[in-house]
C-alpha cells in the first residue's frame, strides 16, 4: 500500500517539486498527534467551500506544501528546532569538493573533540548498464502479437506486456518500451541510444554497487514469461555492457569499499563522492571554525527563505492568493529589517534577501555573546518555521475558493473535509 501511495504522490512531485526526504520527514507518535489536533482545531470553525477542481490549482497547492516542507526541513537541519542550535551547529569542509562533499552529523556538544580524516577516492560506485542491439529505423521483423518479458530487481520480478502491430518500426517499439519502463518506477532508467542511423535501448539501474553474493543488480529474460517470448533476444535487452561496481576508497590509510557514492564515516561525517581524488593527494575532511559554521548556517537559512519566496512568487500571475503569502513572507523579513541589516542582510525588490558574508563574519568575530548578538535572527528563524508549518498544514488556505457558508457560531462541529480536499484531489485520478 505504501508503494501505491508513494507512486500517487510522486505523480505530482516528479513534474513540479521533487524534494529529497530527510530524517525530519519521520515523526514520533506525539508529533503526529499534535498535527492531528491542529487539523481538528482548524476544521472546527472552518467555513464551507466549493471543492477545487482545477488541475493548475491542485498542482499549485502540492507545490506550495512541498516548498513549505523543504523550508521547515532546512531550518531543522540547521538546528533551528533547538534553543541555540542555529548558532552552535558545526559545519564540515572538504579540501576538494570535486572529489567529495561532506556534512557533519556528529555531536554538537561544546568542547567535543574535533575529528578529521583523509580520504582517497580511487573509483566511484557505478550502476549496471544493459545496452541492446542497434537496429535500423525500419519496419520491425517481430510478427504482430502480444509479447512480454520479465525484469528481476531487488529480489522482485516484474512482467512487462506490450503488443506489436504489423506497421511499427523498431524505433517505435523501442520508444514504447522506454516509456513503459520509465513509468514503472522500479528503479530502472531506459534511454534510446543512436549510432549511424540505428537505435538501441539502454537500461541503467538507479542503484549502484553489488550486494555480497550478487553478480547483477537486475536481469532481463523472457524464458518463462506468460505471453509470446522473443523480444529480449530481438532487442538484446539481456546484454550487460557495464556491470555494477563498488566504490573503492582509502580512509585514513585503510582500504574500504562502498556500494553507494553516499556514505557515513564514523557517525561523524556524511560524505557524497563526486569524482576521483588526485594521486597521492588525499581529500581532507574536517570541521570549519565556529564563525565559518555560523556563516554557513545563516547562509543556508536565507537560501531556504529565498527558495520559498521564489516558489510562492512564481504563481502570482495565475494564483491570486499566492500574493498574500508573498506579502506575509516580506512582512516577516521587514519586521526584522534593522537588526538583519546590521548583520549584512539587504532585501531585493522581489522580497528575497541578500547576505554579505564578510559583514556577517565580522559581526560574529566581534561578538562577545553570539546568542545575544544574533537573537533577532533566531526569532526570524522561528517565525519562518511557524509560517512553513502553517502552509504545510493547510496549503488550501492560499487557494482562491468560493465560500458557501460559515459554521453556526457556538454550534460548530469537526469538519473532516477542509483538509481532505488537499489529499483527495491528489487521488482523484486514481479512484
Amino acid at each position: 500500500m505504501s508503494a501505491v501511495l508513494n507512486a500517487v504522490y510522486n505523480n505530482y512531485l516528479a513534474a513540479y517539486t521533487p524534494k529529497p526526504l530527510t530524517r525530519y520527514d519521520a515523526h514520533k507518535k506525539s508529533e503526529l498527534r499534535s498535527i492531528y489536533d491542529s487539523i481538528v482545531k482548524m476544521n472546527r470553525d472552518a467555513p464551507w467551500y466549493l471543492p477545487t477542481t482545477s488541475k493548475a490549482t491542485q498542482n499549485y497547492a502540492v507545490d506550495l506544501k512541498e516548498n513549505a516542507r523543504q523550508l521547515h526541513n532546512t531550518i531543522a537541519q540547521l538546528g533551528g528546532l533547538e534553543e541555540d542550535g542555529l548558532f552552535s551547529k558545526k559545519s564540515a569542509y572538504s579540501s576538494d569538493e570535486s572529489a567529495a562533499v561532506a556534512s557533519y552529523i556528529g555531536p554538537q556538544r561544546p568542547g567535543s573533540p574535533t575529528p578529521g580524516l583523509e580520504l582517497e577516492v580511487r573509483s566511484l560506485a557505478s550502476p549496471q548498464e544493459n545496452l541492446g542491439l542497434f537496429l535500423p529505423d525500419e519496419r520491425s521483423s517481430l510478427p504482430p502479437d502480444t509479447y512480454s518479458f520479465d525484469l528481476g530487481i531487488n529480489d522482485m520480478n516484474y512482467e512487462f506486456q506490450f503488443s506489436v502491430s504489423g506497421d511499427e518500426t523498431n524505433r517505435d517499439i523501442q520508444e514504447r518500451l522506454m516509456r513503459l519502463l520509465n513509468n514503472s518506477g522500479i528503479g530502472i532508467r531506459a534511454d534510446i541510444v543512436e549510432s549511424d542511423g540505428s537505435t538501441a535501448l539502454q537500461l541503467t539501474s538507479e542503484a549502484t554497487g553489488l550486494a555480497q553474493g550478487k553478480n547483477r543488480l537486475f536481469t532481463v529474460s523472457d524464458d518463462h514469461t506468460s505471453k509470446t517470448s522473443g523480444t529480449v533476444a530481438y532487442f538484446g535487452l539481456d546484454y550487460v555492457s557495464r556491470p555494477a561496481a563498488d566504490a573503492e576508497l582509502v580512509i585514513n590509510g585503510e582500504k574500504r569499499t562502498a556500494s553507494s557514492n553516499h556514505l557515513t564515516v564514523g557517525k561523524m561525517f556524511d560524505i557524497t563522492l563526486k569524482g576521483l581524488s588526485p594521486a597521492d593527494s588525499p581529500v581532507r575532511i574536517g570541521l570549519k571554525t565556529d564563525v565559518e559554521s555560523l556563516t554557513d548556517n545563516v547562509s543556508h537559512l536565507i537560501g531556504g527563505y529565498n527558495d520559498f519566496m521564489k516558489a510562492a512568487a512564481s504563481y502570482q500571475d495565475t494564483q491570486a492568493r499566492s500574493r498574500q503569502l508573498v506579502r506575509e513572507l516580506k512582512g516577516i523579513a521587514l519586521s526584522y529589517g534593522s537588526p538583519l541589516q546590521s548583520m549584512g542582510f539587504t532585501m531585493a525588490e522581489d522580497g528575497t534577501l541578500n547576505l554579505d558574508r564578510d559583514v556577517l563574519r565580522q559581526t560574529a568575530e566581534q561578538s562577545s555573546d553570539i546568542s545575544e548578538t544574533f537573537g533577532k535572527l533566531k526569532t526570524f528563524s522561528d517565525m519562518l518555521l511557524k509560517k512553513s508549518s502553517q502552509v504545510s498544514l493547510n496549503p488550501m488556505d492560499y487557494v482562491e475558493k468560493t465560500m458557501v457558508a460559515y459554521k453556526n457560531p457556538g454550534h460548530s462541529f469537526i469538519n473532516p473535509y477542509a483538509t481532505s480536499a488537499y489529499s483527495g484531489m491528489m487521488f482523484n485520478g486514481y479512484c
